[in-house]
Parts: C-alpha cells; sequence; structure tokens
C-alpha cells in the first residue's frame, strides 16, 4: 500500500506521495497515474506530485498531469507541495524545491502559500491565426508552462462548451505544435482585478483554477498597460492574487499567493488501479 495526501489549491486537485525513499519509478508511470486521476473509479486528481530527495533544495518535486505525462510547473500544485513539505517537517515556513522549471521559492502561513514563479519568457503581444471558423487573437507566454492568453469580454457569457472547443483547437493548433499549449481566457474587470478561465493542457478540459494561467493573465495585462500590481484574479475555484515586483523590462519577480489545503490522508490499494 501506498500512503498519499489530497490536496486542493483553489479547488485544483493533487494526488501528494513521499517518494523520498524512491518507492515508485517516476519514469514508468504514466498508465498508473492515469488510473488513479481517473474519478469515481479511482482517488481522482487533476495531477501527482512526487516528493523526491534534492541536493540543492529543501526537496524536489515531479509534477504530472492527470493524462501521465510530466509538466515542467505547475503554480497550485507548487503551493500544495510546498505546504506539504512545510507540514512533513522537510523544512520551515520558507520553502525551497527544486522542479524542471528551475528552484521555487515560497512561504507558507497557516493555509495560505506564496510562491515565486519563474521569471516569465517567450512573450510576444497581441499575434493572430486562423482556425477553421475564424481569426484568434492571443498573446503567447510561458510561465513554467506554455499559455495562450486570450482577451474577452464578459467572460461569464461564455458556456463552458464553447471555452472548452476554442481552447482544444488552440492547444492543439499547428502554430503551437510539438508541444501545445494551454489557453486562458481573461477578462479586465477594473485595473486590480482579472476574471480567468484556463483550458488546461494535459487535463484536455477547463479547469476550476490554474496558477500559471493566472500568472500569464496577469503579466500579459500589465505588460500591455491595462493593470497595475499586485492583482487579484477571480477563477471559478476562488480568489488568487499575483505581485509584479520591480522593472518589468528589468529582471522582475512575479509572485503568486492563494491557498493550498489539506483534503485528506489515506492508502492506495491495488484495487485502486
Amino acid at each position: 500500500m501506498i500512503t498519499f495526501t489530497k490536496m486542493s489549491g483553489t479547488m485544483n486537485d493533487f494526488i501528494v506521495i513521499d517518494n523520498r525513499n524512491q518507492i515508485l519509478d517516476p519514469d514508468h508511470l504514466g498508465d498508473w497515474i492515469q488510473k488513479i486521476c481517473r474519478r469515481k473509479y479511482s482517488v481522482g486528481a487533476d495531477g501527482l506530485i512526487l516528493i523526491e530527495n534534492s541536493t540543492k533544495a529543501h526537496f524536489k518535486w515531479r509534477f504530472f498531469n492527470c493524462d501521465g505525462l510530466e509538466a515542467d510547473m505547475c503554480g497550485n500544485g507548487a503551493r500544495c507541495a510546498a505546504r506539504y513539505g512545510y507540514l512533513q517537517g522537510f523544512c520551515g515556513p520558507h520553502v525551497t524545491f527544486e522542479t524542471q522549471a528551475g528552484l521555487i521559492e515560497a512561504v507558507v502561513q497557516d493555509q495560505f502559500v506564496k510562491i515565486q514563479m519563474p521569471a516569465p519568457s517567450g512573450i510576444k503581444l497581441d499575434l493572430e491565426i486562423m482556425t477553421e471558423n475564424n481569426k484568434i487573437t492571443f498573446s503567447k507566454i510561458n510561465t513554467g508552462v506554455p499559455h495562450a492568453v486570450v482577451d474577452v469580454t464578459h467572460l461569464d457569457e461564455f458556456s463552458l462548451e464553447t471555452l472548452k472547443s476554442l481552447g482544444k483547437t488552440l492547444r492543439f493548433h499547428k502554430f503551437f505544435q510539438p508541444e501545445g499549449t494551454n489557453v486562458t481566457f481573461v477578462e479586465v474587470l477594473d485595473r486590480s482585478t482579472l476574471k480567468t478561465k484556463t483550458y488546461e493542457r494535459g487535463v484536455e478540459d477547463i479547469t476550476y483554477s490554474c496558477g500559471t494561467g493566472v500568472t500569464a493573465a496577469a503579466w500579459i495585462t500589465h505588460e500591455k498597460g491595462l493593470t497595475t500590481t499586485p492583482l487579484t484574479i477571480l477563477t471559478p475555484g476562488g480568489n488568487l492574487k499575483v505581485y509584479i515586483e520591480g522593472d518589468i523590462k528589468k529582471n522582475p519577480s512575479v509572485f503568486l499567493e492563494g491557498d493550498a489545503r489539506i483534503i485528506y490522508t489515506g492508502e492506495l490499494h491495488d484495487e485502486a488501479v
């Protein structure tokens, strides 16, 4: 049996496993992860986090989406990993851990965690591509994973089916191949408030929230001069805050803050798969 902890960050949920003793081989888990992330059939989750030993930080993580494929970064998952490490005694409230997107620093305060996100890269504003039906304007950015940010008005008037269809079209568009992209839809409510919904690559659906997605939306709108910092971002799963510090053109820092809740702990049996 494998002990695990179920955690949630603004309703983005994860299975967290202490793998410091290498009880699992992370390079051969794709099919197994798909099975235990299936809702109703098994534990069910948007992703899985393995906590491993690190020689240059408090710990290292391996992050997998529910399709079994590994991803470099996940903002909501990173907050959960930081709080998990703190609660398990791997570190104090000031946490550093290793990801494939670089070292992540975090501060844990009760059930809230503030993390420093990777410096955004590959930023291109107001690009246009053609789909089968129309022309779509978007901005491109990598906040640890790639995002296409699409400006919309009256976001709540779009049905989830419409957003999912458009998100899937962009996610698999030839412009973003071979990796594909996440797609974040953003509405500017005022200079300090955004509303977002994200189609997540690997989950292949609109999720309750996406940490890298809200960071992407905050950065793009800030660079366009539409918003100031800090920003409150409203997602279907709850509110997040993004802080952009320093000169946005000269080595700025970006931070993501939100909840990271323990839901339950349990043991996986063979029947879980």
